[in-house]
């Protein structure tokens, strides 16, 4: 029997996907394993039979990876499943920076019915004009799942597309529409576009990259929309470009106070995977990622660990090692198995960093006292007897 946990309400048809094998406990209790949104892990500690935390959602901001790296847990996120609702609010921000429609809303929310109010609006809505999305150039930086889905609905939408990211996998080239132009600089999204919006991961190659520079290159009166994290932004100098009408619009999905501050702001409050079916397939996905571990040892989406799979395990024994990416591991555990008579079937290695991941099927059952000798050579961090 396995046993999970839920820091926050996870959506209960991700939930449903657990078999008769798995029992929620209280989020108080150990578990073999964690699912959680947003709740803060980063001040937790971890029982030693966590072995795996699952975000249902892309981001892991609230998670100490690199320490549950060091504790052998592998970290898992969710990645493209709620690309769609992003996609959604990301065409309807185009929308709303392109035409003052809340500005209209709010000024006729505030005018009191008369018979007169007809006439009101015929007069007044000249200054709640804007100009249409078809015919104008955006500019995407990242071409993951979300980018790729953005890229493919402007361009249905009559806009020129650009797309610019330097790790451009085969998979999402392949998915993105074929009118969809690809630049290998950035700054040529910078200097041409009338939208740019961005879609990159949080790191340190990544923090503050649209900073007083790139504001430099872009076009007078661009629109920037930034629904991947606030900090990607620098702060300052977003203020200047839209003090001095560099940046005609800044849409956001962070309300961050200098953001809220500054003018010409259109700020949502982080709604951007805030839908029924969003949440459900990031649940869907993160109890996928759990049960494939747990049962199989397998790893896919992991933001600590390295990818390995090996399928349904149908061998006599399977074991799991979480170890340090040193040179010769893989020797040491191979001599523990062949010295107590234990036959490699299937074995597959792989390193991410500073941490590797093993996967050993055997003929015959792994013993204890076997699984002991190996969990003691150092640099391994964990050992999981899956079958």
């Amino acid at each position: 029997m396995y046993t999970y946990r839920c820091l926050n309400n996870i959506s209960t048809v991700g939930l449903e996907h657990f078999s008769d094998a798995y029992r929620q406990v209280p989020e108080n209790e150990s578990s073999d394993a964690v699912l959680v949104r947003s709740a803060n892990m980063k001040d937790m500690s971890f029982d030693p039979s966590l072995a795996a935390i699952a975000r249902a959602g892309a981001g892991v901001n609230n998670i100490p990876v690199e320490e549950c790296a060091k504790k052998g847990i592998v970290v898992f996120n969710t990645p493209g499943a709620n690309a769609n609702g992003v996609k959604e609010l990301v065409i309807a921000g185009m929308l709303l920076a392109s035409r003052d429609i809340v500005g209209g809303i709010s000024w006729l929310k505030s005018q009191e019915p008369s018979d007169t109010l007809p006439k009101l609006v015929e007069k007044q809505k000249k200054q709640f004009a804007g100009t249409e999305i078809a015919g104008k150039k955006l500019g995407i930086i990242g071409l993951g799942a979300i980018g790729v889905m953005v890229a493919n609905a402007a361009e249905s939408l009559g806009m020129k597309v650009y797309g610019y990211d330097p790790y451009l996998s085969l998979k999402a080239a392949w998915n993105l529409t074929s009118s969809i132009t690809y630049v290998k600089d950035v700054a040529d999204i910078y200097r041409g576009c009338d939208f740019i919006t961005i879609h990159v991961p949080l790191n340190g190659s990544t923090k503050g990259m649209i900073n007083e520079a790139a504001f430099a290159e872009m076009k007078d009166g661009v629109v920037l929309l930034n629904f991947a994290r606030d900090t990607l932004v620098e702060e300052a100098a977003l203020t200047a470009a839209l003090e001095s009408g560099k940046v005609k619009k800044y849409v956001t999905d962070f309300e961050t106070p200098a953001v809220l501050k500054a003018p010409n702001t259109i700020v949502t409050p982080h709604l951007g995977a805030s839908t029924q079916e969003a949440e459900d397939n990031c649940a869907v996905m993160a109890v996928s990622e759990l049960r494939d571990y747990l049962e199989n040892g397998n790893i896919k989406n992991s933001v600590n660990y390295p990818a390995c799979d090996q399928g349904v395990c149908t061998a006599e024994g399977r074991i799991g090692i979480n170890h340090l990416n040193r040179p010769n591991m893989l020797a040491q555990f191979m001599s523990e198995l062949g010295g107590a008579g234990v036959n490699v079937a299937n074995i597959q290695n792989a390193s991410r960093g500073e941490y590797a991941y093993t996967l050993i099927d055997t003929d015959s059952k792994v013993t204890k006292d076997i699984t002991d000798r190996i969990a003691a050579k150092e640099g391994v961090l964990r050992v999981r007897v899956i079958r």
